[in-house]
């Protein structure tokens, strides 16, 4: 694979690359390949934690680069998930890896930190110092949104400390050329592109992938890209709004039946999102690598023009803009291929006793933000 065929993969990742030119350099050059995500364990996993951080990860690696997940566990406290009780944070941690262990994640080329491991860790704790001295908090207050939460809210100090750590784990922790998280961490992640080189450290990548629409029907107060994209996202606390990564079939077909999904429309519709951000690039998981080898399959009666597949996103969309494919018939076609990307994970939490344990502790833990 040459360097052009590395960028356009990452592009498939990537809404926004900060930049292209220094990503390629960073191709040309001998730096470790190395990138990562981060998540806060809270609660049950849904499609976009599970599935699409599954992708891009595969996709990462399928360019070289080493993946390394930062199981958050303290950042999760900080920010008072689980009622910031430190040990149902970390059950929900070992319960999001046995997920990516069945839903397809390259794990054998992705390597897995937890904060607790760098805690006690002096270094890291002048990393974050420097960092913070090197900010004004006025910057800092402008990254909030890391957390879920926004500038007006009531902040902890905490709070505060928290994007001073999140930037040390891109150079201490992780030691990421590049950052792959969502849009709503872009802001965290340029803090550490202008602040790298002063701290003699170097400009990472930005890598600001797609945030996955709630299948709810989207706001229309809010004008600003990032902020409507952060409000448009699904939510652990409106269940329905997303798809979870141990939903039964039922779970998934109603869901599916209910998302907003207007003939004809296909700006901000949730169910076209799932075809083109999840269904049409599920080729990259472990397992289902031949899941289009006959294109996306819509079944219909024969009086209604019978099955037809298409090779491309692309088709599907014009089709659903020129309205010869119909709400309920691709609503239907999309619970079926989503069913099938989240059978091995149901499969896997009932067949193995460490895994369902797991997942009975997390359903009875009671979700904070």
């Amino acid at each position: 694979m040459n360097i052009d065929e590395k960028i356009a993969l990452i592009q498939e990742v990537g809404e926004e690359i900060v930049t292209e030119e220094d990503l390629r350099k960073l191709f040309e050059s001998d730096e470790p390949l190395i990138t990562y995500d981060g998540f806060e364990p809270s609660g049950q996993m849904h499609i976009a934690q599970g599935i699409i951080r599954a992708i891009n990860t595969n996709i990462f690696i399928k360019t070289g680069f080493t993946f390394r997940m930062w199981v958050a566990d303290w950042f999760a406290y900080l920010n008072n998930k689980m009622g910031g009780d430190l040990k149902k944070i970390q059950t929900v941690g070992k319960y999001f890896i046995e997920i990516w262990r069945a839903s397809g994640m390259d794990l054998e080329h992705t390597e897995f930190l937890w904060t607790s491991d760098f805690i006690e860790d002096g270094e890291y704790w002048k990393t974050i110092m420097r960092i913070a001295k090197t900010t004004s908090l006025n910057r800092i207050l402008r990254t909030v949104e890391i957390m879920g939460r926004n500038e007006r809210e009531t902040l902890s100090a905490a709070q505060i400390i928290y994007p001073c750590m999140q930037t040390a784990d891109i150079f201490y922790t992780m030691q990421a050329r590049v950052t792959q998280l969502g849009m709503d961490q872009r802001k965290v992640n340029m803090l550490a592109r202008e602040i790298g080189e002063e701290l003699g450290f170097w400009k990472p990548v930005v890598v600001s992938n797609h945030m996955l629409m709630g299948l709810n029907a989207p706001p229309k107060d809010i004008q600003d890209p990032v902020e409507r994209a952060i409000a448009m996202k699904m939510s652990k606390s409106m269940p329905d709004s997303a798809i979870f990564m141990t939903d039964t079939t039922k779970d998934i077909e109603r869901k599916i039946q209910k998302a907003y999904c207007p003939e004809g429309e296909i700006k901000h519709n949730p169910i076209l999102e799932y075809c083109k951000y999840i269904i049409f690039r599920a080729h990259y998981l472990k397992g289902q690598e031949n899941i289009l080898k006959d294109g996306f399959l819509v079944k219909r009666p024969a009086k209604f023009g019978g099955d037809v597949s298409y090779q491309t996103y692309e088709e599907v969309e014009k089709a659903f803009a020129e309205k010869t494919l119909f709400p309920l018939d691709l609503k239907n076609a999309v619970a079926q291929y989503i069913d099938r990307l989240i059978t091995p994970v149901r499969k896997h939490f009932t067949e193995n006793k460490e895994a369902a344990q797991l997942l009975k502790q997390v359903q009875s833990f009671r979700i904070t933000r």
